[in-house]
């Protein structure tokens, strides 16, 4: 007699699902449930139940958790790479600065038509210009009341680990924020000064 597949869905080889990394990268800088189903084109159902399983899935009990969590991608290219921790902490050059707009496609076009500057690519509320080598970042929204400023770095989670153990307090882990079509990886982290105002670690992971 011959035996029958069993029903659904394969395992995925990652620990988690595409979908399910979607949220959590959203939620690790640190979008809400309604932020990242707009974003997304989803139901706030949806974000909640792809987190939800994440959660349960990597043994965290909220969100904080999730936002502490440093885990990799099993595509990404840093999945595997040990962050080197001997080498010396590198900060710079400055390698993006945001601010808040009210009207991003006003903006978009004062700062390229007028202003002068080189449009990279705009998503949705989100606007990117090339500013000689230092990229300006607008987002339409209330924002913050100061500009972010935002570091390169060669080795983002090195740095973070390095900064956390000279005791700088981060807003959660470095995480994925974007993969261009060409495979190449946006990761970032937030932390604060001795202020509380926000800075930010940069780094682009190409594949290979």
């Amino acid at each position: 007699m011959t035996k029958r597949a069993g029903r659904g869905r394969p395992a995925h080889p990652d620990i988690l699902t595409p979908a399910e990394w979607t949220a959590v990268d959203a939620a690790r800088h640190g979008m809400s449930t309604g932020e990242i189903a707009r974003r997304r084109g989803v139901s706030r159902d949806a974000v909640k139940q792809h987190l939800e399983s994440a959660r349960d899935k990597l043994g965290l009990d909220d969100r904080a958790g999730l936002r502490a969590w440093t885990g990799v991608r099993a595509d990404s290219p840093l999945h595997g790479k040990e962050p080197d921790m001997t080498a010396p902490l590198q900060l710079g050059p400055i390698g993006q600065i945001a601010r808040s707009v009210k009207d991003i496609a006003a903006a978009e076009a004062w700062y390229r038509d007028v202003f002068g500057l080189q449009h990279l690519y705009t998503f949705g509320k989100l606007a990117f210009f090339d500013c000689g080598g230092v990229r300006l970042f607008l987002e339409e929204g209330e924002g913050r009341d100061a500009a972010v400023i935002y570091f390169r770095v060669p080795d983002i989670r090195a740095a973070h680990a390095q900064l956390e153990a000279r005791g700088v307090h981060f807003e959660g882990a470095p995480h994925l924020i974007h993969r261009h079509a060409d495979g190449m990886e946006e990761w970032m982290a937030f932390l604060h000064d001795n202020e509380g105002r926000l800075l930010a670690l940069m780094a682009q992971v190409r594949p290979g």
